[in-house]
């Protein structure tokens, strides 16, 4: 008689072999360094609180469009998924950016592979990527730079997959795959959708075809190839629904993106485009691996994929001309860092070998240096006021906008509760900013209290209530805006945090106040102005 249970022991054997093969793969090793990866960020999650950007996108993805005023639709999307299966929850929320990054680190590796890498090669390079600090600091927030990080890496994949599709040498029509280009256009429409810096990318890869094709007549082919084209018509499809909100509101995205720009150039946030690229975009400790690639991809050994090479000059001058925040070029270090990784392994591969392990020693022990440094400043595992959040503190205000959210709720609904309850259904909540807003949106539900007013970004589309309030709660304004609006306000309140953490709300919105009597009409108070944030 046969054992009722021996199929299904024979499977889980047959599963734990193919998976016990798998992990003997290189493959399978870029995986492990992925669950690793994931593991980490996962367990670092959960300290602080949101971001004010979390704040605004999971507010924003409670009112999904097919764009918004700040960023295409995309992010607040996987917000909404983060929100519907697991609810408040940091962790939550970050999940997918952290699972996003984690196929970067794979594609990474694989970058190595398509270059001629072997495996040391792939997981120098996977391991180079994940210590970058814009990759190290977007696994703990939910921001649109994860997801724009992913479609740039899988653009530059994509391409190098469609470059190695043939022989160099050959004169035949179909020496190279065009039916990658489908594939190529469906990713840049999806990074339209995302971050509309896509289009530089986009740029660069043309300005790249362009420059290469006046020399090889394989690019030129590509050119004139109907795949080509129907990736071009697939990525304006994947974008057709963002483009037509923006044109059915008048392209307010790029009125605000204008607004941004000049501030920060007017704040200084655009001045260290040039040195931040040697310490935001790649993990300083391995910096000579991105010169080494940056050379690999104009010599006669890198020529097949010299299209790469002037896709990063051509988008790396254009986002410095146009003076961008300096980690906008960011997603097209990993390819630098894979072929820096591939003309590293060469070289130790035919060094004496003493001098090839001295070589590799040096180069793992600054990998795992990097490591260190890049989790201890850019994740949040600092206690609060501890020496090491007072050190990450300096260099970034990360998780310094963290701290607050909560207790500045809780302070609100105290001064809502403090109304007489005849007049509590008159009284709304007026805010100056899209962290205040958000906050107020994700926790007042749970204190009772009304959602909060805001003309910032596409807030104030969203309105005010049908039924207009008469009094309001203000906070994130000055008093000469108050004065100019109401007839008085009252100091009611103050916004801190117990750990006396010094961020924007704390040390420029600390006042909370109840207002009486707005001096316009609520449809001319609203038609005042947009405000961009």
């Amino acid at each position: 008689m046969s054992e009722p249970w021996g199929p299904v022991k024979r499977t889980q054997q047959d599963m734990r072999q193919t998976i016990a093969r798998l992990f003997r793969t290189d493959l399978g090793v870029l995986i492990l360094l992925a669950v690793v990866f994931v593991t980490l960020h996962v367990a670092t999650s959960r300290p602080y609180g949101f971001h004010r950007d979390e704040l605004a996108t999971l507010d924003d993805a409670r009112h999904l469009e097919w764009g918004f005023v700040a960023y295409p639709p995309l992010t607040p999307a996987m917000g909404r998924l983060g929100l519907s299966l697991f609810g408040i929850s940091t962790v939550g929320a970050r999940l997918f950016p952290i699972l996003a990054l984690a196929v970067v680190v794979v594609l990474s590796g694989l970058l190595a592979r398509e270059l001629g890498g072997s495996r040391k090669a792939q997981v120098l390079t996977a391991l180079a990527v994940a210590i970058v600090p814009i990759v190290t600091i977007q696994t703990s927030v939910l921001q649109y730079v994860s997801f724009d990080y992913l479609w740039c890496v899988l653009l530059t994949y994509l391409l190098l997959r469609l470059l190695n599709s043939g022989d160099i040498n050959s004169d035949a029509l179909n020496e190279n795959d065009p039916r990658w280009w489908f594939a190529i256009g469906a990713v840049i429409g999806l990074g339209m959708m995302t971050k509309y810096t896509m289009a530089f990318f986009t740029a660069g890869l043309v300005g790249g075809l362009l420059l290469t094709g006046a020399f090889e007549k394989r690019i030129r082919r590509h050119l004139l190839s109907p795949w080509l084209w129907a990736g071009v018509a697939v990525s304006l499809l994947i974008f057709l629904p963002n483009l037509i909100w923006q044109i059915r509101h008048s392209f307010i995205s790029l009125d605000f993106l204008r607004h941004i720009h000049a501030r920060d150039v007017r704040w200084g946030r655009t001045r260290g485009f040039f040195p931040e690229q040697l310490f935001v975009c790649v993990n300083t400790l391995v910096v000579p691996l991105v010169f080494m690639g940056l050379v690999f991809y104009f010599t006669e050994r890198g020529r097949k994929y010299r299209l790469l090479g002037w896709m990063f000059v051509l988008t790396f001058a254009m986002f410095a001309l146009a003076q961008a925040r300096s980690f906008y070029p960011g997603p097209l270090y990993p390819m630098l860092l894979a072929a820096g990784s591939v003309v590293w392994e060469r070289w130790v591969t035919v060094r004496p070998r003493t001098p090839s392990l001295a070589i590799q020693g040096v180069t793992w022990l600054l990998v795992a240096s990097g490591a260190v440094a890049s989790f201890a400043l850019f994740t949040p595992v600092a206690p609060i006021n501890s020496g090491l959040w007072n050190a990450t503190a300096k260099i970034h205000e990360n998780f310094t906008e963290e701290i607050g959210w909560t207790d500045l709720v809780a302070t609100v609904a105290r001064v809502y509760k403090s109304v007489p309850s005849s007049e509590r259904v008159g009284t709304g909540i007026l805010v100056g900013n899209y962290g205040e807003a958000g906050a107020i949106n994700l926790y007042g539900p749970q204190y009772g209290l009304p959602p909060a007013i805001s003309k910032t970004n596409s807030a104030w589309y969203r309105s005010y209530p049908s039924t207009e309030p008469q009094r309001l709660i203000v906070l994130g304004l000055d008093d000469d805006y108050l004065k100019e609006h109401f007839e008085h306000c009252d100091l009611v309140a103050h916004n801190t945090n117990p750990y006396g953490v010094i961020n924007e709300e704390s040390r420029d919105h600390p006042d909370i106040y109840l207002c009486h009597h707005l001096l316009q009409p609520w449809p001319e108070f609203w038609r005042d102005s947009l405000w961009f944030g």
